[in-house]
């Protein structure tokens, strides 16, 4: 009963996007513990957060490159 007023909690506290990318899991450690988690993102969201990862990656890997090497 919590578990279907939770989603429909959910599902109402924010609008959905007609292109929206939704995720649900539930996965069980042990006996006793039970993880549970979703996620929504949009196509717009994804290529942002593609574009983020690459120049810090890009910044990272500049910042190596500058360092002085050891002999």
């Amino acid at each position: 009963m919590a578990d279907a007023a939770a989603e429909t909690a959910l599902a109402t506290a924010a609008p959905s996007h007609p292109e929206e990318i939704r995720s649900e899991f539930e996965m069980r450690v042990g006996k006793h513990i039970t993880l549970q988690g979703s996620a929504r993102i949009t196509p717009a969201g994804l290529i942002c957060s593609g574009l983020t990862v690459a120049m810090v990656a890009f910044a990272f890997g500049y910042l190596a490159r500058s360092m002085p090497r050891r002999r």
